[in-house]
């Protein structure tokens, strides 16, 4: 087995230890691949921080409506 199927057949084995092993395997391996899996999942979601905008895009909006209600209630 050269070195190009080597690693592909262990990333193969790898993808379905964490992604359906916690179904099918035994107790002690079956907490492992959850564990990975949650673990790849918190990492993979850590690299992409929640996007906060900079400004409100619907504060002119907003601005514009409450000065139309003052100068409705002051009529």
């Amino acid at each position: 087995m050269d070195r190009k199927t080597a690693s592909g057949f262990l990333l193969i084995i790898f993808l379905v230890f964490v992604g359906f092993g916690d179904s099918f395997l035994p107790k002690p391996l079956s907490s492992a691949s959850l564990s990975t899996r949650t673990t790849l999942n918190k990492w993979i979601i850590g690299l992409f921080p929640s996007w906060q905008p900079k400004t409100n895009p619907n504060q002119r909006t907003q601005k514009a409506l409450e000065e139309t209600e003052k100068g409705s209630k002051s009529r």
